[in-house]
């Protein structure tokens, strides 16, 4: 028995080699990716069956996911010319356009006089409560004489609520002497005259001329800078190159206007921290959805004054507000003047 089962040597070594030698599967198998999973059978064997429903699932990017009006959103990172940019923000503008129709300037006011000094108030604080602060201001001292010639301790009393308000007392009487002395009580309507105003800069003097004597103007405030640049409008972060950058892509009959929806957009939709993407009219012309909340539901959630069904900033709003008024500071009847 020993003798019959023991192997020649050439047997032996025909049967190593036929055990390294490798097969058309293991082939395959070694020429795979590290890491790759294994061939099944059925995709081996030739029998020309379908790829498993894996292999054809692709993750989805922000240009494949649908937006709430049924739109899709452009890949972040897809070049794009300067002509397309300016095309896609002109775009943006008249999406907008449709969106917020009722688009103004969000202080309460109804004089020149009123609207630079509300401007200079509404610095580090909401509009809200600059329009809940200023009717007992304004009942008080009524016209720039009477603001220039008030006790300061007075005035800084009625203006505490807005923040920061000795520095603003001095900035509001500061001004209010200026049109007294240098303008004979009226607010100038040229930009040169209104940034030599104390507490006076660029985007308040285009503030008071674009809405209180027409003259157009780009209002550059935190949430114009966060939009132009969310949406890839422009890379500075100073705002006057932002003027200037902003003032080259749109024609400066709309620059007004498009100051207002944009700060109206930011304030109501695109937040600054968590942007209501879902719920976004504009979401496939933004280079940026995907950075907030976009699944529809939460992001109604987000809508903020008259698109989450709140009030607005104003206590007296113009007539196509669709919204509804804000209310007075505690303790003061809507409509009075103390």
């Amino acid at each position: 028995m020993k003798a019959a089962e023991k192997k020649s040597p050439t047997a032996s070594r025909t049967t190593r080699a036929a055990s390294k030698k490798p097969s058309a599967t293991s082939k395959k198998a070694a020429s795979a990716p590290a890491g790759a999973p294994a061939p099944s059978k059925r995709a081996t064997a030739g029998s020309g069956s379908k790829k498993a429903p894996a292999a054809r699932e692709k993750s989805p990017t922000a240009a494949s996911r649908p937006t709430a009006a049924g739109k899709r959103a452009p890949a972040a990172a897809r070049a794009e010319s300067r002509l397309g940019m300016v095309r896609r923000a002109r775009k943006i503008n008249r999406e907008l356009a449709d969106v917020y129709p009722y688009a103004h300037p969000e202080l309460d006011f109804r004089d020149p006089f009123e609207l630079l000094v509300a401007t200079v108030l509404s610095a580090q604080t909401t509009d809200l409560r600059v329009n809940q602060t200023t009717p007992a201001l304004f009942a008080r001292y009524p016209t720039p004489e009477d603001l220039a010639a008030a006790v300061p301790e007075e005035v800084e009393e009625l203006i505490r609520p807005t923040g920061f308000f000795r520095a603003k007392t001095k900035s509001i009487m500061g001004l209010a002497t200026a049109l007294r002395d240098d303008f004979g009580g009226e607010v100038p309507g040229r930009l040169d005259d209104l940034v030599k105003l104390p507490g006076v800069g660029r985007k308040t003097a285009f503030v008071v001329l674009g809405n209180a004597f027409g003259v157009p103007g780009i209002t550059v405030d935190t949430h114009f800078m966060r939009l132009a640049r969310r949406w890839r409008w422009t890379e500075q972060d100073d705002p006057v190159k932002i003027e200037a950058e902003i003032a080259e892509i749109f024609p400066k009959s709309e620059w007004t206007m498009l100051s207002h929806r944009v700060i109206f957009h930011g304030r109501r939709i695109c937040h600054a921290r968590k942007p209501a993407c879902g719920a976004c009219p504009i979401a496939s012309l933004c280079p940026a959805y995907g950075e907030g909340e976009t699944d529809p539901e939460k992001a109604e959630k987000l809508l903020k004054y008259e698109k989450g069904g709140f009030p607005g900033q104003r206590l007296n709003p113009p007539p196509d507000y669709p919204g509804r008024p804000a209310p007075p500071a505690a303790g003061v009847a809507p409509g009075a003047d103390t």
